[in-house]
């Protein structure tokens, strides 16, 4: 007894691993630097699980600690993890109470480094080349001579003077309708996409759109890498030219865009022709035109000549009679090619009635009459007498069933004992003394009793 009362103190002294858990992960989650913690470190055994949620070690030189993301977090990521990825990190400290491990909790994740914005460009640039958004065959023709141009860019930035003043020197006659949207900062990409968007929706039908911003580094030029511009810029029903930064700068919208312009001034040089140009080759074709006018004037004037001096005009009715005369012999030929034709056809037509007469298949349709006649006649005889056959066989079956049925055997004097249930008795093993049985007769039913069994004696 008193073990027993040792044993349950003894017990009482010691925590269960459930119980130290749960105080561990209180202690921490009571701690509020460990609430946002920022690390940097490394990637390591990455795995992206099937329900979106991304497990992986974080590890510099010297430790690793555990760490996941969940899908409700990772979905707002412009990069794709890998594996030795060096990043940062914005997430809580907490314990995972099945394994007993402290682990971190991702909220936010950046590649580290310069490099950061050219690996998610690199990472979209092949997402979307993948999906085709690339693909030469998706890219819309520029019209050749545009009449309604839309720009959508800053309204106050160096980049629209530069489109403006190169319009108004190279093709005055285009109508020119500002969308001005932001083009740098957090909300630029969505003030982009609003405008392309407006752009396609607008109240006056735009044959083309230039879409871009003045030159700036790699942050600066960011909107125009994100992905939901460059799926604005595909699904835009107006040719885009593509014009951001400076020559050697490239963005995704570069990619996506119908036409690449290496700067704003160039997208205005690839998408309209200069006037100059126009009004020379208009010049040109004029004097080809007027060239090519006074070369046929004079050579009809020529013929002119000729036909006034050709013998039909000096003696028309000379020629008026020459073209009675052979409209007359033209005239008879005819008239004798036809009659001619005529006595042919109705001399084949007598051919194929003579023909016809001949092969006709009047007689061979009496023939087949006669032997239908025959056969129908042969056929009703050959039934009659398998019939008469079957009814023959059939008297004899009934015959030999009726020698067979007990009721016949009844007709001829002889009787059938039933048991009270209707079952004919053949045995003497079937009755006893003083059982009511049935005898059937030719006749009526007798209710007998049995006064006595009485078996053969087979041996005597």
């Amino acid at each position: 007894m008193n073990m027993r009362r040792d044993c349950l103190l003894l017990e009482k002294k010691y925590l269960t691993v459930t119980a130290l858990t749960r105080y561990i992960k209180r202690k921490i989650d009571s701690d509020p630097h460990l609430h946002e913690v920022l690390i940097k470190g490394e990637i390591s055994n990455f795995n992206h699980h099937r329900r979106g949620h991304m497990y992986f070690t974080l590890k510099d030189d010297h430790t690793r600690i555990s760490a996941v993301m969940f899908a409700g977090y990772n979905r707002y990521l412009n990069f794709t993890p890998e594996e030795g990825m060096s990043v940062f990190i914005k997430g809580q400290v907490s314990v995972y109470e099945n394994f007993g491990q402290y682990q971190l909790y991702v909220h936010e994740m950046h590649p580290d480094g310069v490099g950061a914005l050219y690996l998610a460009f690199e990472q979209l640039k092949k997402k979307l080349s993948k999906e085709g958004l690339f693909d030469v065959k998706h890219k819309l023709p520029l019209p050749k001579y545009p009449k309604n141009i839309g720009i959508v860019t800053s309204d106050t930035g160096a980049a629209i003077q530069d489109i403006l003043s190169t319009f108004h020197k190279r093709y005055p006659r285009a109508n020119l309708y500002i969308l001005p949207a932001i083009v740098q900062g957090e909300y630029a990409p969505d003030s982009i996409v609003t405008m392309i968007e407006k752009a396609n929706h607008f109240h006056i039908k735009l044959d083309l759109l230039i879409v871009g911003r003045g030159g700036g580094s790699i942050e600066d030029l960011q909107p125009f890498n994100e992905e939901r511009v460059a799926r604005a810029i595909f699904h835009s029903k107006i040719p885009i030219v593509s014009a951001v930064g400076h020559e050697t700068d490239v963005t995704i919208s570069d990619y996506v865009a119908d036409l690449r312009a290496p700067t704003p001034t160039g997208a205005v040089m690839l998408s309209v022709p200069a006037q100059d140009e126009l009004l020379k080759n208009i010049q040109h074709m004029k004097q080809n035109l007027l060239r090519f006018v006074t070369q046929v004037h004079k050579s009809e004037q020529e013929r002119l000549k000729r036909l006034q001096s050709s013998h039909a005009f000096r003696y028309p009715e000379q020629l008026l009679q020459q073209k009675e005369q052979e409209l007359d012999y033209k005239m008879e030929r005819t008239e004798r090619a036809f009659t001619h034709l005529i006595h042919e056809k109705e001399q084949k037509l007598k051919n194929v009635n003579i023909r016809l007469q001949v092969t006709s298949p009047r007689e061979e349709i009496a023939q087949y009459k006669e032997k239908v006649a025959t056969y129908d006649k042969q056929l009703l005889s050959s039934f009659k007498k398998l019939l008469n056959e079957r009814r023959n066989d059939l008297n004899n079956a009934i015959d030999k069933l009726t020698l067979l049925s007990p009721l016949h055997t009844i007709q001829r004097g002889f009787a059938l004992p039933y048991e009270k249930d209707g079952t004919i008795i053949r045995t003497s093993k079937q009755v006893q003394t003083n059982d009511a049985i049935t005898v059937e007769i030719k006749d009526a039913y007798l209710s007998c009793k049995v006064k006595n069994v009485r078996e053969k004696n087979h041996d005597k």
